[in-house]
């Protein structure tokens, strides 16, 4: 499975994949972040998309996950999921962020994606503990690989040194 997974330093606006994750907010509006820069940079489009989005189901639920085109960046779609924020995991949150990562695999799937590119859902602003969420995001993600043979490769992108080094050590320790 590992060979299958792509562990980058980086910026994910900047990496070619035929899906780029957003951690998205549940308005799906753009915010902070790689919200913020997902928006920015990929245009009127994608702002377009989740306002059809919005007026059909009101926005987007933690853990689940929605699809748009991508606008100027180097994909084909932006799958936006909206992670939850950390409160010592009184409200499920391990296993919403367990269902954001399965969610996007799904429409990956639907949507005849065979590589994807994820951030470090909801340790940012959201404060959830980067190990715990790399912990749960590879559980997921390898899981969502044994059972999808279509995607070929999964960019894990780190724009921080630590997100990179804390998922660099598990995939080497696996």
């Amino acid at each position: 499975m590992k060979n299958r997974i792509n562990i980058i330093h980086g910026d994910i606006t900047k990496i070619a994949a035929d899906a780029i994750v957003n951690a998205a907010n549940s308005s799906l509006l753009g915010g902070s972040g790689v919200d913020g820069a997902i928006h920015r940079i990929g245009g009127m489009e994608i702002l377009e998309d989740c306002q059809k989005i919005r007026a059909k189901q009101g926005g987007c639920k933690i853990g689940n996950a929605v699809i748009t085109r991508a606008g100027n960046l180097p994909a084909q779609y932006v799958i936006h999921t909206v992670g939850p924020r950390w409160n010592g995991d009184k409200q499920n949150g391990s296993e919403l962020l367990r269902n954001c990562y399965l969610n996007c695999f799904k429409l990956a799937h639907d949507n005849g994606v065979s590589t994807i590119s994820f951030p470090n859902i909801s340790t940012g602003v959201y404060k959830f503990p980067k190990k715990l969420a790399a912990e749960i995001a590879l559980q997921a993600i390898n899981e969502s690989l044994s059972n999808n043979h279509s995607i070929k490769r999964v960019n894990i992108v780190c724009y921080d040194i630590e997100n990179y080094n804390i998922y660099c050590m598990m995939i080497h320790n696996s």
